[in-house]
């Protein structure tokens, strides 16, 4: 059988892995809270990661493998190439029966994202990306917007992060909007259905190492909230933020204050 590359590889597990994720879709599936306030996790989140841990390493024997439903494995921090994944990304909207949720597939090789999907089976939607190849949703090349005034612009973020103390004078006039799964938001602004979307606080890797490349691959930029290009498959697992757009993105991290040393703004923790 002739080995496939990875973003076909990621596609296919992907659906496969959505097939499962279906099947417990307003199901009622058993829920628990995870430790230290980290949220939800259904029996559908860990049913689709094990298939998913198998499936590709199976595949990629030699790749890492980091997943918000794992315990983490310190050897991937040697693999040249590792998977991370986020099995169910808004698990909350699962949960609420809403179809806002989004399985989040990447390959990061040597700390760049090189393949990426974001597949939502509640609408049918697959957004994907190589590196060098150019973005998709379903087959068809997405584009980021070319707004640049923020007052006309529409970004998804939360409430918090229009908190005064993160932005260098008045917090822009955008029009805000939300959406459970960050990977959803990235792959909003990929399509350009939105101008651009923040995250203001320290943001686990599974939840935007892919949409971040397809953002990238269509037009776009996706830092952390530094500016800087982010770093994957890191010792804590998490990136200082994120800002990501079209040619809004610019716009933005000029009015953000970006000050690592003062508590609360784009600082990891310990």
């Amino acid at each position: 059988m002739p080995v496939i590359n990875d973003l076909t590889l990621l596609e296919q597990a992907a659906h496969e892995a959505g097939e499962i994720a279906m099947r417990h879709f307003k199901a009622d599936p058993q829920v628990w809270e995870k430790d230290e306030a980290a949220g939800p996790v259904t029996e559908a989140d860990l049913a689709v990661d094990r298939y998913l841990r198998d499936k590709l390493l199976t595949a990629r024997p030699g790749n890492g493998w980091l997943s918000e439903e794992t315990e983490d494995d310190a050897d991937r921090l040697g693999a040249d190439h590792v998977f991370i994944v986020d099995p169910i990304d808004g698990t909350r909207a699962f949960i609420d029966h809403s179809k806002d949720w989004a399985l989040s597939l990447a390959v990061a090789e040597r700390g760049a994202v090189s393949a990426a999907v974001v597949h939502l089976p509640a609408r049918g939607q697959t957004y994907s990306a190589a590196r060098g190849g150019g973005a998709t949703l379903n087959g068809a090349p997405v584009e980021v917007t070319g707004t640049t005034d923020a007052t006309q612009a529409e970004v998804l973020t939360t409430k918090s992060n229009l908190a005064p103390g993160f932005w260098r004078g008045p917090v822009p006039g955008f029009r805000r909007s939300f959406r459970t799964s960050l990977a959803y938001r990235l792959c909003l602004v990929a399509e350009g259905r939105f101008d651009a979307m923040l995250t203001l606080r320290p943001t686990w890797e599974w939840d935007v190492a892919a949409g971040s490349l397809i953002v990238t691959e269509a037009g776009g930029r996706a830092t952390d909230g530094n500016g800087d290009v982010p770093l994957f498959n890191t010792p804590q697992r998490q990136i200082a933020g994120m800002v990501a757009g079209g040619t809004l993105h610019g716009t933005l991290m000029g009015e953000l204050r970006r000050d690592l040393s003062r508590p609360g703004h784009f600082t990891l923790p310990g």
